[in-house]
């Protein structure tokens, strides 16, 4: 079935690739089947075949020593970088992922993905502070979404975490998570010495980009404020 060529020689093999190549989230063996049924009525493609598919792209990638491969992951296929390339790509990926989310951003997702369904006063409670901002920021990021309502007192919103944060994190369910004594025990490893040292560095940072940020806002906004009291000053309507 694999070897099928359409018309204009196109082998169904590249098609399956094709496909995996261009979605922009990981697409589902029933997608990949579904679209090439629409094109071709006589092939129906089942979950071993695709399976099979990827196995034999994978293979090709490996022995021309790409740098990528194809993997199940947030419930689809999608294309990723292979582990060896890890250490050319660690430090990059550290600085962006501090980027797109501040401490408190992670703290919050944390506490969602490993306590959800759960409510913003929970979170809140957790964490000791409100977090009503953290969980907007979460949501437009699209890592958390509302799932429901609680039967508490008030009915508050209750939040999960989102198939883009499965993706985010590489992993296909959220029972994948690392548990808590996990973490702990990564983290006291030799090994990770170095990589806390760039994420403590990395943090520090983006505190002092932080602070740089709020004093030229202060000192922008007082600026603004003294100009307008000396223009009233010269008014003489006022």
């Amino acid at each position: 079935m694999l070897d099928y060529q359409y018309v204009d020689g196109t082998r169904l093999l590249s098609v399956i690739e094709a496909l995996i190549f261009a979605s922009p989230s990981p697409i589902t063996w029933e997608k990949i089947s579904e679209i090439i049924k629409e094109n071709e009525e006589e092939i129906e493609l089942d979950r071993d075949t695709i399976e099979t598919a990827v196995i034999q792209l994978n293979t090709r990638y490996e022995e021309n020593d790409l740098s990528f491969r194809i993997e199940h992951t947030g419930g689809g296929f999608t294309f990723v970088t292979r582990p060896r390339f890890y250490p050319w790509l660690s430090v990059y990926q550290h600085e962006n992922a501090y980027r797109k989310l501040s401490q408190s951003a992670i703290e919050a997702l944390a506490i969602v993905a490993y306590r959800q369904p759960i409510t913003k006063p929970e979170v809140d409670s957790i964490r000791g502070v409100d977090s009503g901002y953290i969980l907007r920021q979460l949501m437009e990021k699209m890592l958390i979404r509302v799932s429901g309502r609680s039967d508490t007192p008030g009915k508050p919103l209750l939040y999960k975490t989102t198939a883009h944060f499965l993706r985010h994190f590489g992993i296909n369910n959220v029972s994948e998570l690392p548990r808590p004594r996990e973490i702990d025990e990564i983290l006291k490893d030799d090994d990770m010495a170095e990589h806390r040292r760039l994420l403590l560095e990395r943090q520090m940072e983006l505190q002092d980009d932080e602070a740089r940020e709020i004093f030229d806002s202060f000192i922008e906004e007082r600026e603004m404020a003294e100009g307008e009291t000396k223009g009233s000053e010269k008014d003489p309507d006022s």
